[in-house]
């Protein structure tokens, strides 16, 4: 045997056809470099915003493959057909009578021509690719990755060395195919379909047929072998059914060979044997998504426009739910220390992973509030999502604590008290009967379910439904608020948490004035832009002063509302709690509406007419001044955020006085909202275990980053990424540089190093 493998050596390497195919071999390079100087031009002529969304160029490989393969099939079968061309076959099996010794003589010289020449060939069409795309090859896209990925990139060396490798097996199809068709031209039409028709039509089928026929295709294989994408299967049936292609193909020639002239016969045993080795991977790829679990998927509109219709809305309040949303229903214990006891239902939402890759898992989207309904964001932010759903199912849920359940009166939750500074220990203890007084009145309706309406609650009902999804660990987004169910849930079930954001964090461990010193920034901001601005209202005034002066004014002699009740007269506080939604987030640069808007009611209140800030106040809440509403109270509160006795209110807040000069008192705003509540504290701050959990990333603009980043610091390996601009809860609202860097860490795990900045629009 050992003869025999040298002499068909020795006439490969004899071949000077095949040196020819070597050195064609090196369009493949001329493609990857062609193609990457094609998206380098069309990347250079979008904006910075549509940069971000630009397709990636992978590991660089890209079309040259298909080149590479049909060189490298050529050359294999070439390895035989030469042979029957030039009546050489003849010789041949006299001198091996036995033909699939004499095929399986002519293995070990091509794969390992194919082996080295791929694995140079490879490497050569990666380097192109990154040398001509040059820096812009490290921008990084909304889809997570970079527009070009660098050998130190996870899984691209083992992609490139795949790629090499396949083109082996790639030769060796070729041998199979040149020995069943034992024609030079039948075995170039066999193999153009194989290599270049069959992949072009897959790409032509709708989704996601498209993407499960791309999965299949040899061309797509090595990214799925190396994990990196490429298709839907994973490494180990990828592999195996590139085994399964050259099994296939070298069994139908064997078959031939064997057969002599029965060709028809030998093709149906060839087939048949390709469909046998095709079965397994093609079963095993067949991996169900999150709806394998307990979970019953549905449509979503019929539940939210009942909703709507309970809150006088109509039916078909529901029907501006995006189509794919997919919704079911799971139900918890009300009280998670009886398990067994009296039972709620939630909806859980379902965005379903719609890329052409592997799905990594299910992203758990924690919505903010407390009081939002996950599921409606989902829906109205679908577009965020749009690139991770690539690689992910993303799920939500409408939390227990979701204000419009039903089970607690909605009028009730979306109102409360006016907040008022207590001077004294007897109007402390008065603004505690206010508080209470609207608390029981939403308690009385259900006292159990108000009762566990705490952060704590809610992570154990993620885990319910962790559990039904079927999945092993989940990945988390977590929106403003909703960073207390991600920290209770972190403490809770640690072993779960494959990935966690924050995004926009409430961070309880934080210093009460200190967490509020960037809204102080935020003013500074304003008074600048206020300065220069000719549609500020207070432009040629020192801000700052007006405003102090303003706000000093005010905490003496409230400044009434013209045509409203005395009662509704804003103090310095109320006045304060109505700017800040304004001073951190103005809306759209560089006209920035809701400070223009801020600058008018403030030069009207210096006037003495309070109705600038009643105006907007009661387009967002429906009342004069800005409410303390129980719904978001009832979980504030149960998350200990309340104030220990007036002794500490007084403590806390001559330091904020000290460290705010403008806006001190918005640190208290919802930790006076707790004073006098009926239910005590059911999950007030606890540590995180650092050491059991993953690296985390933080997110955030000029004036929530800071909580989120805090939170993470102790967690080894975490990271950040500050959004140089106002705004807040940033995934959600579409920034692509900050859904770059989160998709980036989902997909990979390796958070942005702390002090990676989003740079903030032009003003």
């Amino acid at each position: 045997m050992i003869d025999v493998i040298a002499s068909e050596w020795l006439k490969l390497r004899s071949l000077r056809s095949n040196l020819y195919l070597l050195a064609c071999s090196l369009a493949a390079v001329l493609a990857c470099a062609g193609i990457a100087f094609m998206i380098g031009r069309g990347f250079d002529n979008q904006t910075p915003e549509e940069r971000l969304a630009f397709p990636t160029n992978g590991d660089g490989l890209g079309n040259g493959i298909a080149v590479a393969y049909f060189v490298f099939a050529l050359l294999g079968a070439l390895a035989i057909t030469s042979e029957h061309a030039t009546g050489m076959i003849q010789p041949s099996l006299v001198a091996v009578p036995r033909r699939q010794v004499l095929l399986l003589a002519k293995i070990p010289g091509v794969a390992a021509v194919a082996l080295v020449a791929g694995q140079v060939l490879a490497f050569a069409m990666h380097a192109a690719s990154m040398a001509v795309l040059g820096d812009r090859a490290g921008q990084l896209l909304r889809a997570g990755v970079t527009l070009g990925t660098p050998l130190s990139e996870p899984g691209v060396l083992a992609s490139v060395i795949v790629a090499g490798l396949s083109m082996a097996a790639v030769a060796l199809i070729g041998l199979g195919v040149g020995a069943a068709v034992r024609s030079t031209p039948g075995a170039l039409v066999v193999l153009t379909v194989l290599i270049v028709v069959l992949p072009v039509v897959a790409r032509t089928l709708p989704m996601p047929l498209r993407a499960r026929a791309g999965s299949f295709m040899i061309e797509n294989l090595p990214l799925q072998i190396a994990g990196t994408g490429g298709g839907s299967l994973p490494p180990a049936v990828a592999a195996g059914l590139l085994i399964g292609y050259v099994v296939a193909a070298l069994t139908a020639g064997a078959t031939v060979i064997a057969l002599r002239g029965r060709r028809i016969r030998a093709l149906a045993i060839g087939v048949t044997t390709a469909v046998l080795v095709m079965a397994a991977p093609a079963v095993a790829a067949d991996t169900p998504g999150a709806g394998a679990g307990a979970l019953r998927w549905g449509g979503c509109a019929d539940k939210d426009a009942d909703k709507g219709a309970d809150r006088g809305e109509g039916k078909g309040a529901g029907k501006g739910l995006v189509k794919d949303l997919r919704c079911a229903s799971i139900a918890v214990p009300v009280d998670w220390s009886r398990p067994y006891g009296r039972k709620i239902e939630l909806t859980v939402g379902l965005l379903p992973a719609t890329g052409v890759h592997r799905r990594i898992g299910t992203v758990f989207a924690v919505p903010g509030g407390p009081g939002g309904s996950g599921v409606q964001d989902l829906s109205t932010n679908a577009g965020s999502f749009a690139e991770l759903r690539d690689r992910f199912d993303v799920v939500s849920v409408e939390p227990r604590n979701t204000i419009d359940k039903g089970v607690l009166p909605y009028d009730c939750l979306v109102s409360g008290p006016w907040i008022t500074w207590p001077e004294t220990r007897e109007e402390y203890a008065e603004l505690g009967r206010r508080n209470r007084a609207a608390a029981e009145r939403c308690r009385a309706a259900d006292p159990e379910f108000f009762d566990h309406m705490d952060s704590a609650s809610v992570a154990r009902d993620m885990e319910a439904i962790r559990v039904a999804l079927g999945e092993e660990r989940l990945s988390f987004i977590t929106n403003s608020y909703g960073s207390m169910p991600g920290i209770a849930y972190s403490r809770l079930f640690p072993e779960r948490v494959r990935a966690m954001v924050f995004d926009g964090a409430a961070n309880p461990y934080v210093d009460r004035a200190r967490g509020r010193l960037p809204h102080e920034e935020s003013f500074g901001r304003f008074a600048a832009w206020c300065a220069r601005a000719s549609t500020c209202a207070l432009r040629g005034q020192d801000v700052g002063e007006v405003w102090r002066a303003l706000v000093a004014r005010a905490d003496r002699v409230p400044v009434p509302v013209k045509g409203e009740s005395p009662r509704a007269a804003y103090s310095g506080l109320d006045i304060k709690e109505a700017a800040a939604p304004s001073v951190i987030s103005p809306g759209p640069a560089p006209d920035f509406p809701r400070w223009t808007q801020l600058a008018e009611a403030i030069a009207r209140a210096v006037g003495g007419d309070a109705s600038g800030f009643a105006g907007y106040v009661r387009q967002s809440t429906n009342s004069l001044k800005v409410p303390s509403f129980t719904g978001m109270n009832m979980t504030h509160c149960l998350d200990g955020m309340g104030l220990r006795d007036y002794d500490e209110y007084r403590e806390l807040r001559r330091q904020g006085e000290r460290l705010l000069p403008n806006l001190a008192g918005i640190e208290l705003w919802h930790p006076l909202a707790c004073v006098g509540w009926p239910v005590a504290a059911t999950n007030p701050p606890a540590p995180l275990p650092a050491g059991k959990l993953p690296p985390y990333l933080a997110v955030g603009s000029w004036t929530d980053f800071g909580g989120g980043a805090d939170l993470v610091r102790p967690i080894p390996g975490s990271g950040g990424v500050q959004y140089l601009g106002h705004g807040h809860g940033l995934y959600n609202a579409g920034n692509s540089c900050v859904i770059a860097h989160v998709n980036r860490y989902l997909i990979s795990l390796r958070p942005a190093p702390m002090g990676t900045v989003c740079p903030g629009p032009a003003t």
